[in-house]
């Protein structure tokens, strides 16, 4: 891949998506190009990046993206984090919601890949919230920018690697075990599916497509691949979305030391919004 190739597509992928690619990627971006460039019968990635400086319709673009974003994802990812949602940010937001009136719990995975996340936030409310608020009803929002990996999310299949993480009581109450065709897989049950509602989405780029705030806002591994000056602005967008004691979390790679944001730090990357003052 000729360097003056890589810096058009880092060009290209920021203006896009922001995401900063940086100048020690050339080696992965051209692995990852050259699927794409098979794909699109092109002679060399000189050729598909000629096609896309002329003609490539956005929806190539979108594919391109695609091709050099990272997916990688497992439920109950850094499970510290489902843990302080089950045990401290429930409890604390169903405690509040009488005095506030939140007629609904809003979750929202920021960056959902292919649903891991979004349906391990489906299984921990379906199991704590009955408990806690059992008249409370609850919505989970997920985008992601990768029109692919919500495709895969929205199927709602996963293999029997990718659900062994869990223990068998859970993936008997929320899977359904696959038969013939289907043998070795697991689908999230209809009941979980209708709780998860998918979109494309570009975290810095569209605009926000939600009429009401969020109590709570999972946003992980996704910083690490932006600059300085689009963190600040995601973390703000983000904050700009929690209603006022509402919990953002970020991934554990991803401290917000050094971004300035009007959130509190109350557990390894797990941030507040400040509650609202009391009259």
């Amino acid at each position: 891949m000729r360097a003056s190739d890589y810096e058009f597509i880092r060009h290209l992928v920021y203006e896009r998506s922001r995401i900063d690619l940086g100048p020690d990627k050339r080696e992965l971006v051209s692995a990852r190009l050259g699927k794409r460039v098979r794909a699109t019968r092109f002679a060399s990635i000189a050729d598909y990046c000629l096609f896309l400086r002329s003609e490539a319709p956005e929806d190539e673009v979108a594919n391109l993206i695609d091709a050099v974003s990272t997916n990688h994802t497992y439920f109950f990812r850094e499970s510290s984090h489902f843990d302080f949602l089950r045990t401290v940010a429930l409890p604390d937001l169903a405690g509040r919601r009488r005095q506030t009136y939140w007629p609904q719990l809003r979750l929202w995975s920021a960056a959902c890949s292919s649903g891991e996340e979004p349906y391990s936030l489906a299984i921990v409310l379906a199991e704590a919230l009955p408990a806690l608020a059992a008249d409370w009803s609850w919505r989970i929002e997920a985008t992601d920018i990768s029109r692919r990996v919500l495709a895969q999310a929205q199927a709602a299949i996963y293999d029997e690697k990718a659900v062994s993480r869990m223990p068998p009581d859970i993936i008997q109450r929320y899977f359904q075990r696959g038969y013939g065709p289907q043998e070795g897989n697991y689908r999230a049950k209809r009941f979980l599916q209708e709780r998860v509602f998918f979109a494309q989405l570009n975290l810095v780029g569209d605009a926000l497509p939600f009429s009401e705030p969020f109590q709570v806002i999972f946003c992980r591994n996704v910083m690490i691949y932006f600059d300085r000056p689009t963190q600040e602005e995601l973390v703000h967008r983000l904050a700009r979305q929690l209603v006022p004691g509402g919990y953002l979390f970020v991934g554990h790679s991803e401290s917000l030391t050094g971004v300035r944001h009007p959130l509190q730090s109350v557990h390894p990357a797990v941030y507040r919004r400040p509650p609202a003052a009391r009259p």
